[in-house]
């Protein structure tokens, strides 16, 4: 593949490699078919859940072919028939799907204008597409791509060898454009894997132990009134014919159930001590330099807490067997992040093969990365077992979502870094400790889903892993964009675990950035120098300076006037340091507690496909990371997580979302990278400057909270 086009919107790969998600899915009728109606359908294996990637790719696609983006229908993905591209996951839908995505179309395109061109006997240079409909130039005759285009006319592999589109003759991207997922969303028409009634559909509810890894000694089952109680080993659950009767039934069996053994969690008071002191393995991300004999040294620890993903809608599944034995097969309904993953752990817990099981991805009411999507799908598939055939749904209730779904991990870091005489960083060490940032399912010999760990016999549940670089997992962010000539940067990945976690939205960039960004605002300080200046001072990225320049225009940095009581605090990352580029500047006013007033984000992902969707996932990672700097923490006392309602893990309310202003830097000729995890990070960090702005006072571990605050004033 020597003759491969250079195309400038492709991250770098290998010379033989197929762009994307193409690598591992080449065939081009995986992606596409050309329906009978007029519509081009496009089957991708990344998932909608809520951030918009299906308007998104579906430009891309329109685009590549030359037709109304109406025309384009995104199917749902399905193991059953979509190509396997992994987990919607780290921002990547854009880079991976959406490449495969426009080098299928436009080499589909090339098919159908050569079959085109055959048929006129012309060349394909004399041919024009408008909306599918083919054209010879100052002529009368056209032919369509539906009256072209066959199933075997695509029964092929992908070269990539036809170059798409110049960004500059873009009519569909790069524009905004109505998502395709909002209407139904917008007007209450049913679209969730919880509005889904199949035939004869059950009711199912579980029941969890009184502390996590209990085993389940008895239970009265005759308490399941109007419903049927299913057990193995310490599952325990209940199906029934209507949901409320669920629901009490599975209320009964709980109050008859008794529990022995479960791990101890630890000390919430000592969390910071047992990251330091837990049994973990050391790793160093970074050594380079020699650090200096003499300079100015300063140090300082930074911390944040375990975190929920406090979906408002719980986790639903629907599950239905067919047939029995070794012929059994099974049907899943859910909304996954990683269709495939999940068919391949439900098919270690159910000891099957996983060819005899097929999940469908139907989307959920908010998901942020491994929540209870995965585990609810197994319990789903096990009390369905018991169900004679008939489909059952499971839907987990606010206390078990906020209890025994992974949580994001808590993370305490050490930093310590050299000035010079004239203020600049000559040296910088960074060490974290934290539990690895990934649980998810099929990336382990065991199975990862909750109730695996309770069967009989039971599955000893892997802690947490890290995924390497550039991805990573609590290394993620932890390598700092500037340019400090001497670094060293170690990681300790925890290798206990008793308290569950995985992928939580931005991973350990949400506290690498926050404990970084920080300690920025803390060497300026020290070295006298203004917090914007002294960022770009130890920045050379053009692409990273542009955005702090702009984030600092826009909110009118040098004329902030400043108020009793209120502040303002910039922070900067390039998620993943090879992504999107944010910078955030916050406003605050404290009064009894802090309110963000205003946050200006300027952010730079490349080619932008839709405005109004990056947009979107910019103000909405905005607002969570707003409500993980200032209210979002996970409680637990020494046997089980305490913080199950809305009352005991708060989250910002609507009344105190701040305005969010986004100014977005389209690069025409960068590739594209994904916009849903760029601003968490230094939305964080820029709020806890904005506060130590404001009180004089630096707070060093998050939620920045109004006792918080306080203890920090009454120590100075």
């Amino acid at each position: 593949m020597a003759d491969r086009p250079v195309d400038p919107l492709l991250i770098k790969r290998p010379a033989d490699a197929l762009p994307g998600s193409l690598q591992n899915n080449p065939r081009l009728s995986a992606w596409i078919r050309f329906e009978r109606n007029g519509t081009v359908s496009i089957t991708g294996g990344k998932v909608e859940i809520g951030q918009g990637i299906l308007t998104s790719l579906a430009q891309i696609a329109a685009e590549e072919l030359d037709v109304r983006l109406d025309r384009i229908r995104m199917l749902a993905a399905t193991t059953a028939t979509s190509p396997n591209e992994g987990v919607t996951s780290g921002s990547l839908s854009i880079q991976d799907s959406g490449a495969a995505i426009r080098y299928v179309c436009a080499e589909v395109r090339a098919i159908l204008l050569g079959e085109a061109a055959a048929e006129f006997g012309v060349s394909t240079d004399q041919l024009k597409v408008t909306d599918g409909t083919i054209a010879i130039d100052g002529r009368a005759t056209t032919t369509t791509y539906w009256a072209i285009a066959t199933d075997a006319l695509f029964e092929r592999n992908a070269t990539a060898k036809v170059v798409p589109k110049n960004p500059s003759t873009y009519q569909i991207v790069g524009k905004p454009a109505k998502r395709v997922d909002l209407a139904d969303k917008v007007l209450g028409r049913p679209r969730y894997v919880h509005d889904v009634v199949l035939p004869g559909m059950l009711f199912g509810r579980v029941v969890r132990p009184n502390r996590p890894r209990a085993k389940l000694e008895s239970f009265d089952a005759s308490q399941a009134i109007g419903g049927t109680a299913v057990r193995d080993g310490s599952f325990l659950g209940v199906i029934a014919e209507r949901e409320e009767v669920a629901i009490k039934a599975a209320e009964k069996l709980a109050a008859t159930a008794r529990w022995s053994g479960g791990v101890t969690l630890p000390e919430a008071g000592q969390l910071d001590a047992f990251m330091r002191t837990a049994r973990s393995e050391a790793t160093v991300l970074i050594g380079k330099g020699t650090p200096p004999a003499e300079g100015r040294v300063v140090r300082a620890s930074y911390a944040k807490p375990f975190i929920a993903h406090a979906s408002i809608g719980p986790s639903c599944a629907i599950a239905q067997w067919n047939g029995a034995g070794d012929s059994a097969r099974l049907t899943v309904h859910s909304h996954t992040q990683g269709i495939f993953n999940l068919r391949a752990d439900l098919a270690k817990a159910l000891r099957m093969p996983e060819d005899r099981i097929v999940v469908n991805h139907v989307e959920g009411a908010g998901c942020y990365g491994h929540n209870a999507a995965d585990d609810v799908a197994l319990d789903a598939a096990l009390l369905a077992r018991a169900a004679n055939g008939r489909p059952v749904q499971v839907v987990w209730t606010r206390e078990q979502e906020l209890g025994w779904a992974p949580f994001g991990s808590a993370m305490a870091i050490d930093l310590q870094a050299t000035l010079d005489a004239n203020g600049r960083v000559v040296d910088w060490r960074h060490e974290l400790y934290s539990n690895g940032h990934s649980s998810r399912p099929g990336r382990d010999p065991r199975p990862t889903l909750l109730s695996a760990g309770y069967l009989d016999p039971p599955f000893e549940l892997p802690i947490a892993i890290d995924m390497p670089l550039p991805n990573g997992g609590s290394e993620r962010n932890a390598v700092p964009d500037y340019d400090f000539p001497c670094q060293h940067i170690s990681k300790h990945r925890l290798l206990e675990m008793p308290i569950r976690v995985s992928a939580l939205r931005s991973l350990g960039g949400f506290g690498n950035v926050f404990a970084i960004e920080s300690f920025m605002d803390e060497l300026a300080a020290a070295a006298g120098i203004e917090p914007v200046a002294f960022r770009l001072q130890h920045l050379s990225d053009p692409r990273g300076r542009a955005v702090i320049e702009a984030a600092a225009k826009r909110a009118r940095w040098d004329g902030y006037r400043r108020a009793e009581g209120s502040g303002h605090g910039i922070a900067f990352s390039r998620y993943k340091n090879t992504s999107a580029y944010a910078a955030v500047i916050a406003e605050v006013s404290l009064e009894r507690e802090v309110r963000v007033t205003r946050l200006v984000c300027a952010v730079d992902v490349g080619l932008v496909i839709n405005p109004d969707g990056v947009i979107n996932q910019v103000e909405g990672g905005a607002v969570q990371g707003t409500s993980w700097a200032l209210k979002e923490a996970v409680k637990f006392d020494r046997e089980r997580i305490t913080s199950t309602s809305w009352e005991d893990y708060p989250i910002l309310k609507f009344s105190e979302v701040p305005a969010v202003e986004v100014e977005l830097i389209n690069r025409m000729d960068a590739p594209t990278t994904g916009a849903g995890e760029a601003v968490q990070a230094p939305v964080g960090a820029a709020i806890a400057n904005a506060v130590a702005d404001a009180l004089g006072v630096r707070i060093r571990t998050l939620p920045l909270t109004a006792e918080r605050i306080q203890a920090a004033i009454a120590e100075q």
